[in-house]
């Protein structure tokens, strides 16, 4: 469990690191400029690593999840299945965001379009901080 552990944090560790850089360090810049330049730029070196990143804690969130609670238990009413079930609510959010962004936004991104993809982007880099916030529960024994 342990190097489940590890891994998922790190996966963890890439996925919400590179939102808040996004988010933080390169949208500010590229807003006031209307310049898309240095978002795609960040996208094209980020997608390598943050997207097999998330894959990895896709597959050690079901399996660690597996190892605290029997999948015919996740739609249960305890507070481990809470848990569970927000962070499967997270993926779904985080899919729906990832696919709106790959088909609706960035094939068209343009400096008008770019504050649309300032939204999504504070979106899913909430949606990143809020599974590390839920995850610090199976440690702590619920959500709050």
């Amino acid at each position: 469990m342990r190097y489940l552990l590890f891994l998922h944090l790190l996966g963890a560790t890439v996925w919400v690191g590179g939102h808040l850089v996004l988010l933080l360090g390169i949208l500010p810049g590229a807003l006031r400029s209307r310049d898309v330049a240095p978002v795609r730029g960040f996208e094209a070196i980020y997608e390598r690593i943050g997207i097999p990143a998330l894959l990895v804690q896709i597959v050690t969130g079901v399996w660690l999840a597996t190892l605290w609670l029997a999948p015919s238990q996740w739609l249960s009413d305890v507070p481990v299945a809470h848990l569970v079930q927000a962070k499967l609510v997270l993926l779904a959010m985080t899919a729906l965001l990832g696919v709106h962004a790959r088909l609706a936004l960035i094939p068209r991104l343009d400096g008008q379009r770019l504050p649309q993809l300032g939204v999504h982007i504070v979106l899913i880099t909430l949606t990143a901080v809020a599974f590390v916030w839920v995850g610090t529960g199976f440690r702590y024994g619920g959500l709050f």
